[in-house]
């Protein structure tokens, strides 16, 4: 059977105990996606059917996500005062540069994201997705006065040389990779190892609002089992809970109603769990994975 040489198998059950910072077992980060889509061109999630271009329809409803729905997604964190990750295609600084100083002014941590979710990195070569890796840590760098530790690719998408090519430019950790609940170390191949930092997928409102359509209720519901059963489990070993937003998505009122519901629950529980951003999780995981 084909492997990819990037990590062992290890059993949860069987590792050795730690813990996060101030002896906390379970650490809480939201991801908000911040993407950007060319007008009539390349990929884009859809509201409805995409229609030929230009498609207008489905262009408004990504496009609604950076006029309306992320400010109405960032009066929530402030509410609770949640710390978030931007995990930031660089054609916002050019589309909705006020976006991009929202998140710099909360202090949140920027995340590389590609330039848009029009394109992505399993469709390009090694010479081009080097080049494009390059391109967003420069500009990071240049907007935000530090380059990114982070990644995560648009569509989650890698080639076979993502994590070599990302250790190469510098990145401490990637958040591609969805096959545990703590932090693990990808090899690469000039022997400089990447962090994973959980990115959970099964309660990514995308998967959950979008492709398979539950009401706003029931994935709220979900976030808080989710949540609940992650805090006993990390009574045994350690866990990472990660909250993955689109703003196109949860930032209509309909939605926010019970993702707020969510932030509340999480809120409450501030003096048990580690709030923190992904950063924070692939520095501390670095001493103890």
């Amino acid at each position: 059977m084909r492997d990819h040489g990037r990590y062992a198998y290890s059993a949860i059950a069987q590792r050795p105990a730690w813990d996060w910072p101030g002896g906390r077992r379970l650490a809480v980060f939201i991801a908000v996606n911040l993407e950007a889509f060319p007008f009539a061109e390349g990929m884009g999630i859809p509201l409805v059917n995409p229609l030929p271009e230009p498609d207008v329809q489905n262009y408004g409803f990504r496009d609604w996500g950076n006029r309306v729905g992320v400010w109405n997604l960032l009066d929530s964190l402030d509410e609770y005062a949640l710390p978030a990750a931007a995990l930031m295609n660089t054609a916002i600084y050019d589309s909705c540069p006020p976006v991009a100083k929202a998140f710099r002014a909360r202090g949140d941590e920027v995340v590389g994201h590609g330039r848009t979710n029009a394109e992505r990195q399993c469709d390009m070569d090694e010479a081009t997705e080097r080049a494009m890796i390059a391109e967003c840590r420069a500009r990071i760098a240049a907007e935000e006065g530090a380059a990114p530790r982070g990644w995560m690719g648009p569509w989650v998408a890698e080639t076979h040389v993502t994590p070599d090519l990302l250790a190469e430019q510098g990145f401490d950790y990637v958040m591609d990779w969805t096959h545990d609940d703590q932090p693990t170390r990808l090899a690469t191949r000039g022997g400089r190892s990447l962090i994973t930092v959980p990115y959970s997928r099964p309660t990514n409102d995308i998967p959950i609002l979008h492709a398979a359509k539950w009401p706003p209720a029931a994935w709220a519901d979900a976030l808080i089992d989710q949540f609940e059963e992650q805090r006993r489990l990390s009574k045994r070993w350690p866990l990472t809970f990660n909250l993955s937003l689109h703003p196109f998505l949860v930032g209509h009122a309909f939605r926010l109603k019970h993702l707020r519901r969510a932030f509340a629950h999480i809120a409450q529980a501030r003096e048990e769990v580690w709030l923190c951003r992904p950063g924070d999780i692939a520095r501390h995981a670095a001493t103890v994975v």
